[in-house]
């Protein structure tokens, strides 16, 4: 993660402050529960609160620490012990380290995807705007990159507000799968922990409890998490990549806003340049490269090994950091997107015609010519068209085999046509 592709708000989920400071709080929960049932004073853990909750723990020391301890829950525990006092002796009765670390990871996780939901709302609020702002703009539909029949741009963006709710479904899944506690001591039986503390801190963290962590929690929540993560991302560059291409000079359809004393191009000062929407392509990669990672950490060795924790305290932070940032620039392109319905009408007009062919062919078959005799007619005259010899609908008015009066054959060139259930595909996207 750099600070270039990075928000404040989702840098601060992963700062070290903030994870000394869950992870007291996981341990302070702990004990106030064990004080209730009699494992621990009631006054060490009401100490513990009282010296610890609104302490600074020092992220150096714990460094200089854990250079002794080689073990960074040992090295906080000590520094917690400096703070707290003699009462600190009764932290971690029965845990184990994973029960702070992911129970801590959980959290994050958490918080991360809080952000990540309102990123995605941001999106589907911006869809949503300019897709009713061009609700009828006509514009080509593309197969292959090929022009094919007309659309609208409006349904275009519906298209990807629909692909965002599913992508917000797909977050909110995913947070919920990712959310769990783990407070069971070694290999996860409880031997030394009451499953009433998991329960406590759980309900205190804003967790559910894992129900059954073999002392770490199951790998495939977070394999899933992740994967979700790269499915969002790839809907990002999905739109970014659409973006690109309608800024193309022979397109220039709509293209990222261009602020006042921008510049393009370092050589050449013509230059306009998608230089968000490719940003958004990068960053959709860099968050789809947690995810191969996170899926061969399920497979660790009997109740645990720790070969997920060092992809994981890089995957964390960089993939929810990336993918929340992302969502952000993604909506202030959509937001500001300078969009050209004359360049899409022009576009749209190019190939004379060709793209009412399909509507042709049907014609033919309903005045009684064989689907094979249609398709060839009006195939021969639409690659005349395409080798610059006329106009389409001139040789089709010239062709003895296209049968129809020639006001219904102008008639099937009426745009309209394709945009009559315009209204019923919104109903479906937006509602009523």
């Amino acid at each position: 993660m750099i600070t270039r592709y990075s928000r404040p708000d989702a840098v601060a989920i992963w700062s070290q402050e903030t994870k000394y400071k869950i992870w007291f709080e996981i341990e302070a929960h702990a004990a106030t529960k064990m004080a209730e049932l009699g494992v621990i004073p009631k006054e060490s853990a009401e100490a513990i609160w009282a010296n610890g909750k609104d302490a600074t723990f020092d992220a150096d020391r714990i460094d200089e620490i854990e250079r002794t301890t080689k073990h960074d829950v040992i090295a906080f525990l000590t520094h917690v012990a400096e703070i707290v006092g003699e009462e600190a002796r009764f932290l971690h009765q029965g845990m184990t380290s994973s029960d702070v670390l992911d129970t801590c990871f959980a959290v994050q996780l958490a918080r991360s995807t809080d952000l990540l939901l309102g990123g995605v709302d941001r999106v589907l609020a911006a869809l949503e705007t300019r897709a009713k702002e061009h609700k009828y703009t006509p514009t080509v539909g593309r197969s292959h990159g090929i022009h094919a029949e007309p659309v609208t741009f409006g349904l275009k963006l519906a298209g990807y507000h629909a692909e965002f709710q599913r992508a917000k479904r797909r977050l909110i899944t995913a947070r919920e799968e990712i959310a769990t506690c783990a407070i069971s001591g070694a290999v996860g039986t409880f031997a030394n922990v009451d499953p009433a503390v998991e329960q406590y801190v759980a309900d205190q963290m804003g967790l559910a409890v894992e129900p059954v962590s073999t002392q770490v929690i199951p790998r495939d929540r977070h394999a899933a998490y992740f994967a979700a993560l790269g499915v969002v991302a790839s809907s990002v560059e999905r739109l970014a990549v659409e973006i690109r291409h309608l800024q193309r000079t022979e397109v220039l359809e709509a293209e990222e806003f261009f602020d006042k004393g921008q510049k393009g191009s370092s050589a050449m000062p013509h230059k306009r340049n998608p230089i968000l929407t490719e940003n958004l392509t990068g960053l959709a990669r860099l968050v789809r490269s947690a995810v191969t990672p996170a899926m061969e950490n399920v497979a660790l060795w009997h109740e645990r090994d720790i070969s997920h924790s060092s992809v994981e305290r890089g995957i964390g932070p960089d993939a929810t950091i990336h993918l929340d940032f992302a969502l952000h620039r993604l909506a202030g392109v959509i937001e500001r997107l300078n969009v050209y319905p004359e360049n899409m009408q022009k576009n749209l007009d190019r190939l004379g015609g060709l793209v009412f062919s399909q509507r042709v062919m049907l014609a033919l078959t309903q005045a009684g010519v064989s689907r094979e005799d249609a398709y060839a007619a009006v195939q021969e005259n639409a690659m005349k068209v395409w080798r610059g010899e006329g106009a389409f609908i001139d040789f089709l008015k010239a062709d003895a085999r296209v049968t129809l009066p020639h006001d219904e054959l102008e008639a099937l060139f009426d745009l309209g046509y394709h945009t009559k259930n315009v209204d019923v595909i919104f109903e479906r996207v937006f509602g009523a």
